[in-house]
């Protein structure tokens, strides 16, 4: 059998269309098979996530100190000088001097005299006068009430009202021991006592004794 014929023979164009078929299947399903696994693979593994800061500029610099410029100072002008006019000496016209002798007028001694001293005033009067002496009056009787309690003595000091007349115008019970008994009798016999006129108004302190006689 030439070439030719061989070439035309249908049944070895199928067996080599089919190896090649059962090849490129055989290829397809390892590549499938090996990359399932391959995903799989990567799915088990953690995925992580880095969050990255927006990296901020850095602040601008602060703007340069503005420079102060001064102005140039200028010295004042220099004062000038002006002399002062020429003003003639006054002329002084000297009269002879008239020389004459005084007598100086006698010199009195000088006299000092004494100061003088005041008198030294007198002492305040008291504001409470005692020991003073009536110029009339009578004593007061015995009360009737101090006999009928049995009360044999008794002792009552009483202020006076003085006025400038040395008229007695009120009288007031100080003290009484005992007391309440020999007020009345005391009081109706002080208004009628007179003293010495001082010229003035002023109170006066008088103790009155009783004593009863058997």
């Amino acid at each position: 059998m030439d070439y030719a014929q061989q070439q035309r023979d249908p049944t070895k164009h199928a067996i080599g269309i089919a190896f090649v078929v059962l090849m490129h299947v055989l290829l397809i399903w390892a590549l499938l098979a090996g990359l399932g696994k391959a995903i799989i693979e990567v799915v088990k593994k953690p995925l992580s996530a880095t969050i990255i800061e927006q990296i901020k500029p850095p602040p601008p610099p602060p703007p340069p100190p503005k420079k102060i410029i001064e102005a140039p100072k200028v010295a004042p002008p220099p004062e000038t000088y002006v002399p002062p006019p020429d003003i003639p000496a006054p002329v002084v016209n000297t009269a002879p001097a008239i020389t004459a002798t005084t007598a100086a007028p006698p010199v009195e001694p000088h006299v000092i005299q004494a100061p003088v001293v005041a008198p030294p005033a007198p002492p305040p009067k008291p504001a409470v006068r005692r020991g003073v002496t009536r110029i009339s009056g009578d004593n007061p009787d015995y009360p009737k009430a101090a006999i009928k309690e049995g009360i044999s003595k008794g002792r009552v000091v009483a202020r006076l009202n003085i006025d400038e007349k040395g008229n007695v115008t009120e009288v007031t019970i100080f003290s009484a021991d005992p007391p309440r008994y020999f007020d009345r009798a005391v009081i109706s016999a002080l208004k009628d006592w007179k003293f010495a006129s001082d010229g003035e108004k002023y109170v006066a302190e008088v103790e009155l004794n009783f004593k009863l006689d058997n």
